[in-house]
Parts: C-alpha cells; sequence; structure tokens
C-alpha cells in the first residue's frame, strides 16, 4: 500500500506535488541490455504517470533532471518554466551494495524466465523485489532532508538510478 506522505493537504490533494517533467541522462559511452532500456522506459512511463514529490520550500509541479558521475546522483529541480529550485548531489557509496546484489538478482531472473519453472522464478522475483524495496527505502531516507517522495515513486528512481550506473 501507498500512503502519502504527511504533507499532503486535508483533502489530499497532491497535484501540485508531482514529476511533470523527467529528464534522464546517460551515459552515451555505456552500453545497456535490451533489459535495462525497458527497466528505463517503463520507470519513466510510471513516474509520469503518477508519483508523489515535493521539495520542503517550493510548490510544484516539477521537473527533475538527474545525471551521474559514476560515484554520484545529480538532483537538479525546476518549476514548469525550466527555472532552477535547487540542487543536490547524492553519494552512492550507501548504494553500492543493495545495486549490487541488483544487480546480479536481476541478471538471474531474466536467465530465469527463459529457462525455469514459474515457482523457481516467483522466488527469484520475491528476492528481487525484496532488494528494489531496500534500494528505496535507503534512498527516501537519504533524500528526506531536500524531498518528500513515496514509495512507489522512490522504486522508480531508484531504478533509474540502477540503469544510470549500469556498467553493461
Amino acid at each position: 500500500m501507498n500512503e502519502l506522505p504527511s504533507d499532503v493537504g486535508a483533502n489530499g490533494d497532491k497535484s501540485k506535488n508531482i514529476i511533470a517533467q523527467l529528464h534522464v541522462e546517460l551515459d552515451p559511452n555505456k552500453r545497456i541490455t535490451a533489459e535495462q532500456q525497458h527497466e528505463h522506459s517503463v520507470a519513466i512511463y510510471d513516474i509520469l504517470d503518477e508519483n508523489y514529490f515535493s521539495l520542503q520550500e517550493h510548490q510544484g509541479p516539477y521537473c527533475l533532471h538527474l545525471r551521474t558521475d559514476s560515484r554520484h546522483i545529480h538532483f537538479d529541480v525546476r518549476n514548469e518554466s525550466e527555472q532552477p529550485l535547487t540542487g543536490f548531489v547524492m553519494a552512492l557509496g550507501p548504494f553500492r551494495r543493495i545495486i549490487r546484489d541488483y544487480f546480479e538478482v536481476c541478471e538471474t531472473y531474466y536467465d530465469a524466465i527463459r529457462t525455469k519453472s514459474p515457482s523457481q522464478i516467483q522466488t527469484i522475483d520475491m528476492g528481487r523485489r525484496a532488494l528494489h524495496n531496500e534500494g528505496a527505502e535507503l534512498l527516501i531516507d537519504r533524500l528526506q532532508k531536500y524531498i518528500n517522495t513515496d514509495q512507489a515513486t522512490s522504486r522508480r528512481i531508484f531504478t533509474l538510478i540502477c540503469v544510470m550506473i549500469a556498467r553493461k
């Protein structure tokens, strides 16, 4: 279940607390797999379809730009007119273990889809989802001094971060 963060108004209106535009800068020198490209596309689609994202001191809707230098993720948050509101850099060090394990489980999962039974695939997928949730929770914790977001939006941003730093 997705609970709305505490800064949603009493009437439940969160229409201003959204990412309305999303730009993800992928390194053109890094190749990503077809599966990673699919995850990237689905995450962007899902974020733009439904998300919760709010800054402490500025109202949305927001335009979020993400890029990486392989050790950090750069968040550049703008208003709908592309005027800068805030920017911050988040170190990836605390995510390294989760991301490494997530990549390994994803590789196993994609291989299993082709060769394993549905029950084996389901078991692997449960592990994949658990790591994804762990990454999303860590992301929420690391971003809380800058932004508020919900679990679903954090999961999708975590997916984008994983694709951005993928090495294949």
